[in-house]
């Protein structure tokens, strides 16, 4: 079968942020349609945005991207730089124009960026400052990202922490204590909502909701009280206590904002004020970085490629400067001046929050 004419005659792919399940499979994803659908030449910057500042590129062929599919990370590395504010030596400095000489002088057409939140805004900037056209592609575990249904990562990670809180269950049952389960997610609560009602968490504070330690005790206690002899809390890492929203932040940012005096890491805080109420024992866990880690589950994998070839047919055909959103069961160009900046959190109406109260999960409040 003859390769179909593209506008894009080179693209370079990179990795930005926090590594998460699915990132090798996008790569799959974007590289095989555009080598033997399109004939483009693909790059590959190591390194994210550094790498593309210190000038790490790499061709990627069939070869390279094959066997990847199912492998957690991504084969490029990553990192958290940012092109207008980049740590060189003892200084920061804005190194965007050096990035747009690098990409010119490889004739790159086009950058694919695969990252999170604050990739959507780098990769914004860059093509502002540079004139390079850029396609992002939304990656998080924390589902945060701004006009699309889903990011790739999260439904492996939702898995990883209900796996987590399933195996909570049996020791927790077997100690008759309280176990509280922190799990990342930044200021979203989309990650500990998801696994908290399918691991069956009888509590869940999620950021979105601020929580009253009377509330979650008087639950805990009224589950005693029914004779059931333990109870599992699913943390939100973002998540507070009402008294500790700082109110006045919180009205001029529109989201809930917390005070900078707490000096106890948050699980502790909610443990030890639970314990105290209840007189009930706590533990706490952390899922931490295990959330990030792995082999992406099916789900993701189909998300992923769906994504990276939707990436590669919009490079094609010159759609650029667009996010690849995932909405009603269909992978779609979004501007990226309408993404950049802007995060998803869980509404109030959501039916996960709906079904959460209406199965008699405490959410706090």
């Amino acid at each position: 079968m003859g390769k179909e004419a593209s506008k894009a005659k080179c693209i370079a792919l990179l990795t930005s942020g926090g590594d998460c399940p699915g990132l090798n499979a996008v790569i799959r994803g974007v590289a095989k349609p555009a080598l033997h659908k399109y004939g483009m030449k693909v790059l590959g910057i190591q390194n994210g945005f550094r790498g593309l500042v210190e000038n790490k590129f790499i061709t990627l062929t069939d070869a390279q991207v094959s066997g990847i599919l199912t492998k957690g990370g991504t084969i490029l590395g990553t990192s958290r730089d940012k092109p207008k504010k980049m740590k060189m030596g003892e200084q920061f400095l804005d190194m965007t124009r050096v990035a747009g000489e690098n990409l010119q002088r490889m004739q790159v057409d086009c950058v694919v960026c695969l990252g999170g939140g604050g990739t959507q805004k780098n990769a914004l900037h860059l093509w502002k400052k540079t004139g390079i056209p850029v396609i992002t592609i939304p990656k998080t575990i924390d589902n945060d990202v701004y006009h699309t249904d889903i990011t790739f990562g999260f439904d492996t990670a939702m898995t990883t922490a209900t796996e987590a809180l399933d195996r909570l269950h049996t020791t927790a049952t077997s100690h008759q204590r309280i176990m509280v389960c922190e799990i990342m997610g930044h200021n979203a609560g989309w990650l500990t909502l998801g696994a908290g009602i399918a691991g069956g968490a009888d509590v869940i504070l999620i950021p979105e909701i601020p929580y009253s330690y009377e509330c979650i005790a008087e639950s805990l206690k009224e589950r005693r009280r029914m004779g059931k002899n333990f109870s599992i809390v699913a943390l939100a890492e973002g998540a507070m206590a009402q008294d500790e929203v700082d109110w006045e932040k919180t009205e001029k940012k529109g989201v809930f904002v917390g005070k900078d005096s707490l000096d106890i890491p948050l699980i502790n805080r909610v443990a030890q004020n639970l314990t105290e109420l209840t007189n009930i024992e706590s533990r706490v866990t952390t899922l931490g970085h295990i959330l990030r880690g792995g082999t992406p589950s099916a789900t993701d994998r189909l998300l992923s490629t769906q994504m990276g070839v939707t990436a590669a047919r919009l490079c094609a055909e010159g759609q650029y400067n667009v996010m690849v959103a995932y909405k009603n069961s269909h992978c779609t160009p979004v501007p990226l001046t309408e993404v950049a900046g802007k995060k998803k959190v869980v509404p109030q109406t959501h039916p996960w929050i709906t079904a959460a109260r209406m199965t008699g999960t405490c959410l706090g409040d």
